[in-house]
């Protein structure tokens, strides 16, 4: 090979891998995440969702809290889920976390301990006005692992009845593989790195994963629930969103429902059936089997 076709393949190569990952991973945003700010969006927040004028009932005694994921926010993620549990009778809020500067719409992409730290704060924000001693929390993707931090290192335990994880990346990702392929391309890692912080915590053996799983995947006190899907293109190997300890519940998709075909977005976006489990997960005791036909409502 010539060595000035050599040189010029390489920065291109790493471009290309950089785009790559890049590409993959915005498969984390719901597709209608573009719309962010468009009137119908804004729209869905006033229809019972992050009303702080909203009392927990009885049978419903904790808020819940939505936390959205990598590239998404706090309401294209959950124009499904969100008014779901509204008509439930529960009271719903979500926040938009890792912001970075000059990036409107597409959140969770700053370093993740950071994100856990505004959600410790929009907690206690939740818990003030509501006026319950705890809250439940409901995450997608980062969202579903990134609440783990805030219960074992931020002092949220005592604050958290359950964690329901959807797609959870609570052990990091390969990525399908791409992820293996770093060491191979020095600067994409920094590059990455230093634009989306979030995705580098993300990767598979990461410091920040390994801190994150270190002396066990739970804390006490706490309910944990993760529903999965064998077609998750994103947080992969799929099982490896699964937890291991005392209090967790961990779900598979197919084995509730095998027509389900939901993919990593689409089973925090649009499954019903998921949907149906989630609720099931907030409410144990007057849980009803999920099935394929599990989408009343």
């Amino acid at each position: 090979m010539l060595p000035w076709f050599r040189a010029a393949r390489v920065p291109r190569t790493r471009s290309v891998l950089a785009a790559l990952l890049l590409a993959v991973t915005l498969l984390v945003a719901p597709a209608a995440t573009a719309n962010a700010a468009s009137p119908a969006a804004a729209a869905a927040t006033s229809r019972g969702w992050n009303d702080y004028s909203c009392k927990p009932s009885a049978a419903h005694p904790r808020p819940v809290v939505l936390v959205h994921g990598t590239f998404g926010n706090s309401v294209d993620n959950w124009l499904g889920l969100a008014p779901y549990l509204v008509n439930r009778g529960y009271c719903v809020f979500s926040l938009d976390y890792g912001q970075l500067p000059g990036v409107p719409f597409f959140h969770g992409l700053g370093p993740v301990d950071k994100s856990a730290g505004q959600l410790d704060v929009f907690v206690d924000k939740v818990l003030a006005a509501t006026g319950a001693p705890k809250a439940d929390l409901v995450g997608h993707s980062q969202g579903g692992m990134m609440p783990n931090y805030y219960l074992k290192f931020l002092g949220g335990a005592p604050k958290v009845n359950a964690l329901v994880g959807i797609a959870p990346s609570n052990h990091g990702t390969t990525l399908l593989g791409l992820t293996k392929l770093l060491p191979y391309f020095p600067g994409v890692e920094k590059f990455i790195d230093d634009k989306t912080p979030a995705l580098a915590d993300q990767v598979a053996g990461s410091p920040f994963i390994t801190k994150l799983n270190a002396g066990g995947d739970t804390v006490p006190g706490v309910r944990y629930t993760v529903i999965a899907t064998q077609y998750d293109q994103v947080v992969t190997p799929y099982r490896t969103q699964f937890l291991d300890g005392p209090n967790v519940r961990n779900v598979l998709l197919q084995n509730l429902c095998p027509l389900d075909l939901s993919e990593h977005v689409a089973i925090a976006t649009v499954s019903r059936i998921v949907f149906h489990e989630v609720a099931n997960a907030l409410d144990p005791a007057r849980a009803t089997p999920t099935t394929c036909s599990s989408v009343v409502g």
